[in-house]
């Protein structure tokens, strides 16, 4: 047996904090996740780098910010000069190639100017459902372990909840879609639909999740809220059509797409268990960014937002037999990559901008691992701690807003008036011109 570790990461795609029964959510049922959070380390404080898929996926797999690169939205052709030649040449998956690693990916890629291919990875699998589980999990029981083996497996849901506003307010014809996006239609389509047997009333009575706390929109709420819901009609036509009723369908839908990837997952952990090798393993689950799941009137993503930026991360360790939650603030996108590599004993290069959180899981260690992290967006940037968190969007009215996340959790009102937070704030505002003043010209011109 090699002394390092296989490594397993799993991501889904839009996946919010909330979004697992272990996390305390009684209308999602997580069981196989929950499981692995019981021998693992859930760090219940995990920020994305920036609450969109194609940025979110390039922080992941490179450990820099998505604007290092002059990225900043999904549409990374119009606003990028490509990939830096020394990121590509330290893609990951080579890294740990030239360590004696056997790396494979499957699913959905979304990566900027690259794939998992040219990072270094054999792609086993196209598809990002069911039989992407099934191909990981026979792949599992076939290996025959003379190398360590790095994979990543990367679930499209509950991302296909995007479809279901989409279909209502879009003059969507089925028929010119291709096979990938209409089983993508009917699956929001048909995870909106009532259990039988149960009536509307005794539905909406006991299994639909109620409406979030944080529903109805700020009264100050910053007026780039409202350019990013123009941009996309049918954001705004949802925000302004959707009755209380069917935003709670689209929380229940958002809550069944969760349940039905914990079961694509748990059938990759099945495998894993029963090849011998989980004591052997490194397990990481995370997902790309949230969901807004009916709060402040909004679905999807892109805004900075806890819902959309705030994302579950679990990670197990070689050999580890119990679990904990740790509650420093981390960031996925920086973070995971300069872990997984700690434990691969492979050398990060100096552009990376993460911290390992190997100390955090083998030894539970409680030092601080970061003040304060930045999130960027399409159109603001943000800034969080433990406690606090700023935000600066680009223009608009109220481009500017502060939550103490201890007494407005919901991000229900601005507090950037109170006087005192004034010195907390200009910390933050410090933050921000760093990180944004701070990136080297390799990166940037």
């Amino acid at each position: 047996m090699s002394k390092k570790p296989n490594i397993l990461w799993i991501m889904t795609d839009q996946q919010s904090f909330n979004m697992l029964s272990c996390a305390g959510n009684k209308y999602v049922h997580t069981p196989n996740l929950d499981k692995l959070a019981e021998q693992a380390v859930r760090f219940q404080n995990t920020y994305c780098t920036n609450p969109v898929c194609l940025p979110s996926r390039f922080s992941l797999f490179t450990g820099l910010y998505p604007a290092d690169v002059g990225i900043r939205s999904n549409d990374c052709h119009n606003e990028s000069k490509g990939i830096p030649k020394i990121v590509r040449d330290n893609g990951i998956g080579n890294l740990f190639k030239e360590q004696g690693y056997k790396t494979v990916y499957g699913g959905k890629e979304h990566l900027p100017f690259m794939s998992a291919r040219d990072l270094g990875f054999e792609y086993l699998c196209e598809d990002e459902r069911s039989i992407l589980s099934e191909t990981f999990a026979g792949y599992i029981r076939e290996y025959d372990w003379e190398k360590p083996l790095f994979m990543v497996a990367s679930f499209i849901n509950p991302h296909d909840i995007c479809l279901m506003a989409i279909r209502d307010f879009e003059n969507i014809d089925m028929e010119k879609q291709s096979l990938y996006w209409r089983q993508a239609f009917e699956e929001a389509e048909d995870a909106q639909k009532i259990p039988k047997g149960m009536s509307e009333e005794e539905f909406f009575h006991t299994i639909c999740p109620p409406l979030p706390e944080n529903y109805e929109p700020s009264p100050d709420e910053p007026e780039a809220i409202d350019i990013l819901q123009t941009d996309r009609i049918f954001k705004k036509r949802a925000r302004e059509n959707y009755s209380d009723r069917r935003w709670r369908i689209h929380r229940w839908a958002y809550a069944v797409l969760t349940n039905r990837v914990d079961a694509q997952i748990g059938k990759v952990l099945d495998a894993l268990k029963e090849s011998g090798k989980w004591d052997d393993t490194l397990i990481v689950f995370t997902s790309d960014h949230g969901d807004m799941d009916a709060s402040h009137k909004m679905e999807h993503k892109e805004v900075l937002y806890q819902e959309a930026c705030h994302v579950p991360l679990i990670i197990k360790g070689p050999g580890q037999k119990s679990g904990w939650v740790n509650e420093q603030i981390v960031s996925n996108g920086l973070d995971i990559i300069r872990t997984v590599m700690d434990y691969g004993e492979i050398a990060a290069p100096d552009y990376m901008r993460g911290k390992s959180l190997r100390d955090a899981v083998d030894h539970g260690s409680v030092d601080k691992i970061h003040d304060i992290i930045v999130i960027e967006c399409e159109n603001g940037i943000g800034a969080v701690s433990d406690r606090y968190k700023y935000v600066l969007y680009d223009k608009g009215s109220q481009r500017e807003q502060f939550y103490d996340l201890a007494v407005n959790p919901g991000e229900m009102y601005n507090q950037i008036g109170e006087g005192c937070y004034a010195q907390t704030v200009e910390m933050f505002r410090k933050a921000i011109n760093d990180h944004t003043h701070g990136r080297t010209e390799l990166f940037i011109g």
